[in-house]
């Protein structure tokens, strides 16, 4: 046994390179972009205390005087959020199985990744106004909005995780002679389950945050509230929601990482 001591592992130049152009690139956005962001303005942080402290002062003295209905109004934005991830599970699937290029064919992934594209580039915001306009103001417009949305980025982690999965199993369960549906039920699904539960948990916790967003322009929820108050400068109103919607996002938080220890 040769007693050298190895080499460190080293780069080569092509790949020096690439890192140069790839963080250089970087860089230079971040420094081309300083004033169109308003990074300038940065120091009002500390500048504008005496307006801060003003608005401060307020957030420090929730009203909870009317406690029942804006848990019941957060209650109604977790169900919008529910049906939303539920909806987008039962959309993402299919579409994440046919965007997944190591079971699907070229000509139906590209154009099943382009539609995946459009679900996922278009905001929640946009797709609720539709709605708004289709269905009226309500709950029902941000539920399709974020089954919308969500559909298309969770088709996209579950592609990914379905091009990710070992080809044993696939190739052992072709080998007794399986249909490919059942390649994929007994092949696949039992690979990427745990992945894609995880992805549907995280997106349900995300789109309470955002079914809370979606309110202010008439989707119901909480946020429809929130932003009335605003308008309104009803400050000790609007931390009391603001520590309504803290407490449910860590509940929900918190149930997610329950569900994720029993279902993986």
């Amino acid at each position: 046994m040769s007693g050298e001591v190895p080499r460190p592992p080293s780069k080569s130049l092509s790949a020096w390179l690439l890192d140069l152009l790839l963080w250089g690139g970087i860089a230079v956005v971040l420094l081309i972009s300083f004033d169109k962001v308003d990074m300038a303005n940065l120091p009002k942080l500390v500048t504008n205390q005496d307006s801060i402290r003003t608005y401060g002062r307020e957030l420090l003295k929730p009203d909870f005087s009317n406690w029942q209905h804006l848990v019941g109004l957060m209650w109604l934005t977790v169900q919008i959020a529910l049906w939303g991830t539920f909806i987008a599970v039962f959309i993402a699937v299919p579409l994440g199985l046919a965007a997944a290029r190591n079971i699907a064919p070229g000509w139906v992934v590209w154009p099943v990744r382009r539609v995946m594209d459009l679900l996922r580039s278009i905001p929640d915001l946009v797709i609720a106004t539709l709605f708004i306009v289709a269905v009226g103001l309500g709950p029902l417009a941000g539920v399709l909005a974020l089954a919308l949305n969500t559909g298309g980025v969770l088709a996209k982690l579950f592609s990914e995780a379905v091009e990710s999965i070992d080809k044993g199993p696939v190739e052992g369960v072709r080998a007794t002679g399986a249909t490919p549906l059942l390649e994929i039920v007994w092949g696949v699904i039992p690979q990427v389950a745990p992945l894609w539960t995880s992805f549907a948990l995280y997106r349900f916790e995300s789109n309470s945050r955002a079914a809370t967003v979606l309110g202010l322009i008439g989707a119901g929820g909480i946020g429809q509230l929130l932003f009335e108050d605003i308008q309104g400068f009803k400050y000790a109103e609007v931390s009391a929601i603001a520590i309504v919607i803290v407490v449910a996002v860590t509940l929900i938080d918190t149930l997610s990482q329950i569900m994720r220890k029993r279902l993986l």
